[in-house]
């Protein structure tokens, strides 16, 4: 099997999957009961924040353990509209957002809000100066990704965060679900207030996330009732999942550190074979993140691809899983500039550090006869 389809979601890493399976047979104890297991448990729950918080450079009181990238972008953002809604009701984003920010933003619309989508360049990328000039007296946030899920195309979060700091009074919150372990990122200092991350992205566990909250942050919280994680997510913890979330944050980092040159080799040798097929067109910017490309086939539907590939047990996939089966238009294409011609027939491959190069030509080689094969089958 040649799985290329890591952006939609990881395989655990075994070492993962052993931290939950110890941590659920040993400490299954509520960590808020006051008996002595539910102090193991506790005691547990607060190893694995300083430890996510030392990894990640940040206070552990700034970790707040989640189930996922959607529940951490819906508690970011309405969590900051909704607190902060009497100073003023304006939010920026972009247009090229993960349906989890886009599909809030617009559920805010219908309460009142006012929110800037900002345009992207061809590249998906969007400008700065359009970003500092759509700041008004009554914006109260800003969400932008770090990392397009579909082309890969990396947003200056950098230089936003230094905007950010420039008005005290609204709050950067980043979705780095896609960059986590790929494309680095600093929190500690940068203007970013609050920032999402997924474990199943990182050889984690469906299920598992983390949302960085920076100490002036102040969320109105979705859930409410036994004030646990800083009375920002009431529910009993997810105890194993947050440890064996930390534990897929360890590994990936490493292998960040160790390992980034592997999937750029990858990319690079994909983007090279697929530029020289015809009728292959690559959507993928230069300087993008290392484990995403996006090509279209004008002319042929991309659940054919798909499907004739994964009848040979390789399998890439089409837009993002998130929204690969609403319309056939990718909303990101669109509004990077591309034509119905591209944008309805976009396919994705996604790596992971665990792909080989002998993958990618076996790729190659079953993605090009199944093109033949269709347009045979045609004539």
């Amino acid at each position: 099997m040649i799985y290329l389809d890591n952006s939609a979601t990881t395989k655990p890493d075994p070492a993962v999957l052993q931290s939950f399976q110890q941590v659920s047979t040993n400490f299954f104890a509520n960590p808020s009961s006051i008996h002595q297991l539910g102090g193991s448990a506790e005691k547990l729950l607060l190893t694995a924040k300083k430890q996510a918080a030392e990894i990640l450079g940040t206070a552990p009181e700034e970790i707040v353990f989640t189930s996922g990238g959607t529940e951490g972008n819906n508690t970011a953002i309405k969590g900051i509209a909704f607190q902060h809604q009497g100073r003023g009701k304006h939010i920026i984003t972009s247009t090229i957002e993960h349906p989890s920010i886009d599909e809030t933003c617009k559920s805010l619309e219908t309460l009142g809000f006012e929110v800037t989508y900002l345009p992207v360049d061809n590249n998906g990328v969007v400008s700065v100066d359009d970003l500092e000039n759509a700041i008004r007296y009554d914006t109260i946030l800003i969400s932008i990704m770090h990392v397009n899920n579909e082309t890969g195309s990396i947003q200056p979060v950098e230089k936003i965060g230094e905007i950010a700091k420039k008005h005290p009074k609204l709050f950067l919150h980043v979705d780095a679900v896609q960059g986590l372990g790929k494309v680095p990122l600093k929190l500690k200092d940068s203007g970013i207030d609050l920032c999402t991350f997924s474990g199943h992205k990182i050889h984690g566990l469906n299920g598992t996330g983390m949302l960085y909250v920076n100490k002036r942050t102040k969320l109105l919280p979705l859930f409410h009732g036994g004030n646990q994680e800083q009375s920002l997510r009431s529910g009993t913890e997810n105890l194993a999942g947050a440890v064996s979330f930390v534990k897929a944050l360890r590994l990936i980092k490493e292998r960040e550190k160790n390992e980034m040159q592997h999937l750029y080799h990858m990319q690079q040798y994909l983007i090279r074979e697929l530029n020289s097929m015809d009728g292959v067109v690559v959507n993928t910017p230069e300087n993008a993140a290392p484990h995403i490309i996006s090509m279209s086939v004008p002319g042929i539907k991309p659940e054919v691809i798909i499907h004739m590939l994964g009848e040979q047990d390789i399998f890439i996939s089409t837009k993002s899983a998130c929204s690969s089966k609403l319309k056939d238009e990718s909303r990101v294409l669109a509004a990077c500039g591309f034509g119905r011609d591209r944008s309805t027939t976009a396919l994705r491959v996604s790596l992971s550090y665990d792909n080989t190069v002998e993958e990618m030509k076996r790729f190659t080689e079953a993605f090009v006869k199944a093109i033949k094969q269709f347009k045979e089958a045609l004539e």
